[in-house]
C-alpha cells in the first residue's frame, strides 16, 4: 500500500468502498507547522464519473484498486467517444472526449506506447509514453544560424498544441514533445 506521497496521476485507488481515478495532484506544505506535505487530489469515481477533490497527508497509506494496463493504438473517433484498439486482440476500448481531455493533444494515429487502465475490465484512463512525436504544422520562418542562441519560438503540431521550439526548427518538421510537461525535447529520430 503506498503513501499518498507515492501516488501518481492516472492511479487507481480504492477510498470510501469505491474505486477512484486520480487525475490531478496538487502538493502544498503548510506554513507554520511541523509536520509533511498535504496532497490534494482530484478523483473521479471510475463507475459514476462523479468528481471529489480530497486532501491526504504525505504519509497517510492509500490502498490501490485492481487494474490493467493494455498497450492500445489510436483508432478513431465516434462522435464524443475516442476509440483504441488493443495491440494483441484488438479489442475496443472507448474513451470519453472530456475523460482524456490532456491526453487528446499529444496523440494521433502515428502514436506508440499508449495504454489503456481497465477497472474490472472498464477503460477509465489513457497512459502516455513519456514522450511523442508530432510534426509542425506551423511556425514563423526558421533562421539561419538560429541554433547558437536559446531562444524560442511558438510551433503549432499536428494535433493543435502549442509549444516553444528553437528558432532553426521550420514547418514540416517531426519533434519529440515531453508528455508530462509538453515541452519541445529534440528532432524526431527519422
Amino acid at each position: 500500500m503506498p503513501k499518498a506521497s507515492d501516488i501518481k496521476k492516472n492511479t487507481a485507488i480504492e477510498y470510501n468502498n469505491n474505486v477512484y481515478i486520480i487525475r490531478d495532484i496538487e502538493r502544498s506544505v503548510p506554513q507554520g507547522r511541523a509536520g509533511g506535505s498535504l496532497y490534494r487530489m482530484r478523483m473521479y469515481d471510475v463507475v459514476s464519473g462523479s468528481k471529489i477533490d480530497q486532501t491526504f497527508k504525505d504519509n497517510e497509506m492509500l490502498p490501490l484498486a485492481d487494474l490493467v494496463r493494455r498497450n492500445v493504438m489510436f483508432s478513431y473517433i465516434d462522435g464524443e467517444q475516442y476509440v483504441f484498439m488493443d495491440n494483441e486482440d484488438y479489442t475496443p476500448y472507448n474513451l470519453d472526449k472530456d475523460s482524456i481531455a490532456d491526453e487528446i493533444l499529444l496523440i494521433n494515429e502515428d502514436t506508440q506506447g499508449l495504454q489503456v487502465v481497465l477497472v474490472d475490465g472498464a477503460p477509465v484512463a489513457l497512459e502516455l509514453p513519456s514522450s511523442v512525436e508530432l510534426e509542425i504544422v506551423e511556425t514563423s520562418p526558421s533562421i539561419k544560424g538560429g541554433s547558437a542562441t536559446a531562444r524560442t519560438k511558438p510551433a503549432i503540431l499536428s494535433t493543435g498544441l502549442t509549444v516553444q521550439v528553437p528558432e532553426h526548427i521550420s514547418t514540416g518538421d517531426k519533434i519529440k514533445v515531453n508528455t508530462a510537461e509538453h515541452k519541445f525535447m529534440g528532432r524526431a529520430d527519422k
